[in-house]
């Protein structure tokens, strides 16, 4: 079977016969193959291919990079997305791979299709062995999955250089990054000079470990059902991480304990290490609401109403004060979607709604939660603190500082899905604006 057939066979495989697909493409051959390969197939599969390209700007040819990528894209009849990252030179291989992630990331859910790399075989025997070499638990070895979250890795059965060679017959010339042969970068040094020395002494040590690799990624499976299944776990996939209950988890051994929260980790992309392991156990143990521990890369765990929650990195909140616009519409602030739009004021509000309404021509402002800000609550007697109504519906402590609060004339009115106020209630049947909030 040819190699446009095998990729057609496994993007059939993985059900992506229709809809859009994301196709990270930095412009080198291993990315470049799989452009091609998709202008080849996607006709028959019926799936509509978007070229993507993150411009870092580490490089000073990078937008002669960008600018050939682009042209790659239109040969096809492809739609190109491109970003300008502005990193610097100075910038690290690390700083551009979290950037260019997370904006393929924002771009998969935009277009609400997966993001398809070109990763192979190759890349799969070195970032197993990189990973044994820094001291990587048996998820991590188990190497890169074929699909994760909104990433597809298709090609991970195909080799360099069969895909090297399929460029060639589509007359396709690359662009090699530089910074490929530079030795001081752990991957390169592993291929040019590790891989090549075991190889020389051991001809099939890359079947052997593929093949290891393969029953790692057999225990990670079985380690993500465990996690779903056992008794009094409840564990719960959240929008920002996961959560487990902490006395379900408490009551399981070390070994069951830290199974599951590296296969929780893995599942939220946490890189999860044995020291935040034992961080998590002592939490665990003798935490108590609202402490927390620190994970690797700006991650993070905490106890919260019983539950233990580990988060991705947060970064720090936006300062946003805004006027609601008084003609329909939508607005998006710090990870929040607001819709807008004139609507008769209802009989009656919910007091915790992710939808509310107000008086029409009410001068209404939406910025985020500070600390001392005081709602009166709707049905209540007297204000409360804000605070203390996020901690009547169990909002994390890590996402207070950019959840929103929408007020008028100063005065705190609502907060979504938390706590409507008292304070300017529309009559019923009365000219009113409908806001609805969704966290997105």
């Amino acid at each position: 079977m040819a190699l446009p057939e095998r990729f057609a066979a496994t993007l059939e495989r993985l059900g992506l016969t229709d809809g859009t697909i994301v196709l990270a493409v930095s412009g080198g051959p291993d990315s470049l193959a799989l452009l091609e390969l998709a202008a080849v197939v996607a006709p028959s599969l019926g799936v509509s291919p978007l070229v993507a390209h993150f411009d870092h700007g580490i490089h000073a040819g990078s937008r002669t990079v960008a600018a050939a990528v682009q042209a790659h894209a239109a040969r096809h009849h492809f739609p190109f997305r491109t970003e300008a990252g502005r990193l610097g030179p100075a910038a690290s291989e690390t700083r551009a791979r979290v950037a260019r992630r997370e904006w393929l990331e924002h771009l998969a859910a935009e277009v609400a299709g997966p993001v398809l790399t070109g990763h192979h075989r190759d890349d799969q025997v070195e970032t197993v062995l990189m990973r044994f070499l820094e001291g990587s638990g048996p998820l991590g070895l188990a190497g890169m999955a074929e699909v994760q979250g909104v990433w597809v890795h298709p090609l991970l059965a195909e080799g360099r250089a069969d895909l090297a060679d399929f460029l060639t017959e589509r007359r396709v010339v690359p662009w090699n990054d530089p910074a490929n042969t530079d030795d001081r970068h752990l991957r390169n040094w592993v291929r040019s000079t590790m891989l090549s020395a075991i190889a020389a002494r051991l001809p099939r040590f890359e079947d052997n470990l593929l093949a290891a690799r393969d029953a790692f990624d057999e225990n990670r499976s079985a380690w993500e059902d465990i996690g779903s299944v056992l008794p009094g776990l409840d564990l719960v996939i959240e929008s920002d991480g996961a959560s487990v209950a902490a006395d379900g988890l408490a009551g399981y051994s070390s070994a069951v304990v830290r199974g599951v929260l590296r296969s929780i980790g893995r599942r939220c992309d946490l890189a999860i290490g044995h020291r935040e392991l034992d961080r998590m156990q002592a939490l665990i143990r003798k935490g108590h609401t609202g402490q927390r521990v620190d994970l690797n890369g700006g991650a993070g765990a905490a106890l919260s109403f019983g539950r233990l929650r580990l988060f991705r990195p947060v970064a720090h909140p936006e300062c946003y004060d805004v006027s609601v616009p008084t003609t329909p519409g939508q607005m998006s602030l710090d990870g929040w979607q607001f819709e807008m739009a004139p609507s008769p004021g209802p009989a009656a509000l919910e007091r915790v709604s992710y939808s509310t309404w107000i008086p029409a021509g009410s001068t209404t402002r939406i910025r985020n939660w500070r600390s001392g800000d005081r709602i009166r609550p709707l049905g209540g007697r007297g204000s409360r603190l804000v605070v203390r109504c996020m901690q009547d519906i169990k909002v994390s402590r890590h996402l207070r500082p950019s959840w929103p609060v929408v007020e008028i004339g100063g005065q705190v009115i609502w907060v979504p899905g938390v706590c409507r106020g008292d304070a300017a209630v529309p009559g019923p049947g009365t000219d009113a604006v409908r806001i609805d909030a969704r966290p997105c």
